[in-house]
This record gives structure tokens, sequence and C-alpha cells, in this order.
């Protein structure tokens, strides 16, 4: 038997096991208990946040539910297979033609055969041609009685504002890391494979609001094959920058020590890390401690797990809020600058030792600032600090 991937076999199958749009559900559901559901909706909002699934849940609460509220288990399984005679899923990137929209439109008059409304469901909506649209635009407006029209997109500036406005719309919200994390530590259980709490955080984070994406990630560490799934795991395949010497880069940089910074920056370059990725991991790992500075170790702007929040918290009592957003401000630069430079490592280098330097940088422009005020003579010109100290006095 083929495999089937994880974003498919754990596709939501009831509106209670949809994650992350809780106040969408609880809308739509209301809709088709008060019977107020309208001819037309705009599900908008990132890939793999659940927008195609919630319509397919959609159609089947208008159409596999009788009056009574029993499900009919045949036509409830055929519209979440896509199959359904009454649910019409249309791609519009590869039905993007007005003889398609006119064709659709043809269809939409005759009623469904079994359900109470006819269901159309338009993926990727704004692929559809201007003419396409303007052949939809008059059904829409004013359509047969047992039509809904779903349009779901991830690009809701293409798609008319004509369109739109005979919408109610529905704005998709990244899915949050800690809903993510607790979903794929469900799924590891139906595939009976254990796995880090770290790890689930990780590859959540990774997702970037996406459910699909993270489950696309775990797919690629389950053919590992391992039966627990580890952080090293997933560095390795992604070639992620290892977090023990991360964190030794970031201790070197709060304690003023240049060797020790370019020592542990070379030893994450030679595990295969660009400059580039060296910078954007050092800027992030910066973040996290600047929040966690500036808003305290309970705040929930970092999404940790709790052992590496208990890290992170012991590591930005060494910075102060101020000190980290110049440190964020030079990682950003010189990342910039890299993409274009002959010699990005040089760049890095200088980067890691400006940043390892900021202190001491720091105190010169407090001796200077002294002398100014005091009135006292200067002996020659002294560097310019960058504002704000990398560490705490």
């Amino acid at each position: 038997m083929a495999y089937t991937v994880l974003a498919r076999r754990y596709r939501s199958q009831q509106f209670s096991e949809l994650v992350g749009q809780e106040a969408i559900v609880k809308t739509l559901q209301t809709a088709v208990k008060q019977n107020r559901v309208a001819h037309a909706y705009l599900f908008t909002g990132t890939r793999g946040v659940g927008k195609t699934s919630s319509a397919r849940l959609f159609a089947r609460a208008l159409n596999a539910v009788d009056e009574k509220g029993k499900e009919n288990a045949e036509v409830a399984e055929a519209i979440m297979k896509g199959q359904d005679t009454d649910t019409i899923e249309i791609d519009a990137a590869s039905n993007n033609s007005v003889e398609e929209a006119r064709n659709l439109i043809a269809n939409a008059a005759y009623r469904p055969l079994r359900g109470r409304k006819k269901v159309y469901i338009i993926d990727e909506v704004h692929m559809l041609s201007t003419a396409a649209f303007n052949a939809l635009l008059k059904t829409m407006e004013e359509p047969p009685e047992h039509v809904v029209f779903i349009l779901c997109t991830t690009e809701t500036h293409k798609v008319p504002a004509t369109i739109q406005s005979r919408c109610q719309r529905f704005d998709f919200r990244p899915i949050p890391t800690a809903a993510v994390a607790a979903h794929l530590g469900e799924v590891l259980k139906g595939e009976k494979v254990k796995a880090e709490p770290e790890l689930l955080h990780m590859v959540a984070r990774l997702g970037n609001g996406s459910m699909r994406d993270a489950l696309s990630l775990m797919d690629r560490l389950l053919a590992a094959g391992e039966k627990t799934l580890t952080v090293k795991l997933l560095e390795d395949l992604l070639g992620l920058p290892d977090r023990t010497l991360v964190a030794n880069t970031v201790k070197a940089i709060a304690a003023g020590d240049t060797a020790g910074t370019l020592t542990a920056a070379d030893a994450l370059t030679k595990r295969g890390v660009s400059p580039e990725q060296l910078l954007s991991t050092l800027a992030d790992r910066f973040r996290d401690l600047m929040i966690l500075a500036a808003c305290g170790e309970k705040t929930d702007l970092v999404e940790l797990e709790e052992d590496a929040r208990a890290e992170a918290v012991a590591q930005a009592a060494q910075f102060d809020a101020a000190g980290l957003t110049h440190l964020i401000a030079i990682c950003d630069a010189a990342a910039r600058s890299c993409r274009t430079a002959s010699n990005p490592r040089a760049i890095a280098d200088a980067a890691i030792v400006r940043m390892s330097l900021s202190e001491k940088l720091a105190d010169v422009a407090a001796l200077v600032a002294g002398q100014v005020r005091s009135g006292a003579p200067r002996n020659g010109a002294l560097p310019a600090a960058p504002a704000g100290a990398a560490g705490k006095k």
C-alpha cells in the first residue's frame, strides 16, 4: 500500500480537530445551526493554516447532516476525500480560463443531487484570469439559493475588490507554535514514535505558523527510521547550527571574550553553517534574549520549551535590552553585507569581534561623556561607541 504523508493522513475530520482557528470554527458552526449561511465566503491566510480543510468541514456540516442532526457517513467521507457530487473542488491554478468559469456558472443552475447545498470550493482563487473573475462576478452577486461559493487564497490582494465585497471574509491566522507542537506530539503518538520535547518546539517553530509545513518536516524526520527523534537528528538533517555552539558564542560575547567568540563561531562554520546563516541564528537568539530581558521569563512572546527557556533566561540575565537591540542591529547589517561581499567570512568575523567588544566600546563612550560634562580636556579623538551596551554593568 502506498504511503500517505502525515499532512493528509492527519487532516482534520471534524471542526473540533482543527488547530488554531477556534474563532472561525465557532462562527461557521453557528451559521449552520442558525441557518444564516451566506452565499459566498473568502478564506484567506498563509499556506497550511486550515483554509481548504475548513471549507470541506463547512461543506460537510451543510450537506452530510440532516435537519435532525444525524450525519450520513457516506456523504461525509466523500466530501472529505473531495469526491462528493455536490461539493465541487476547483483548482484555480490549472482551471483559470473564462471557459472554466462559464462552465461552473452553467452547472451552478442545477440543484444538488442529495445535499441541501451545492458547494463550490475554489482553491487559489487569485489565479483566475480577469475574464474568469468577470464571468463569475454576476453569479456571485445574484447566485441560485442552493449555491455556496468558498474561495480560498493566500494572496487576497490579487482578488478583485468587486469579488471580495460579495463574500464574507475569514482571515486564518498563523497557528501558534505551542499549538503546532502539541499537535505534532499527538501525531507521533499515533505513529508510535518518541521525540524530545524540544524537538517538537523546534519543528513547530520552523513551520512558521503552517501546520502542513511542520508535518512535512516531521515526515522527513520519520524517514530516518529512528524510534526516538532528537534535536541532533533535526540539526544534522537540515544543517542547522548546533545549539551548544550557538550558546557558547553568545556566552563569549557576553563575557567580552573576543578570542572565545571567534573560536566558537569558527566551530559553527566548520559544521557547514554559512556566515549569513550564522549571523541570522545569532540575531534570532538575541531577539529571544531581548524579549526575556524586557518582559520577564514568563512572557508568551518567546516560544521555547521549558528547559530551553530556562537556559535562555540565564543568558538574558547577562545582557540588558538596550545592548541586545544593538547586537541585533549588528547581525542584521552584517548579514545584508554578506550577501554581496566577496569575502563574507571576513564580514561575519568582523561583526563577531565588534559584538564581543561592545561593552568595552560602551565604557569608552561613558568616559568620553564624563570628560565632556566635567569640561576635562580630551587628548585626541576617541572612537564613537554604538548606542547601548551589550552587557550589564
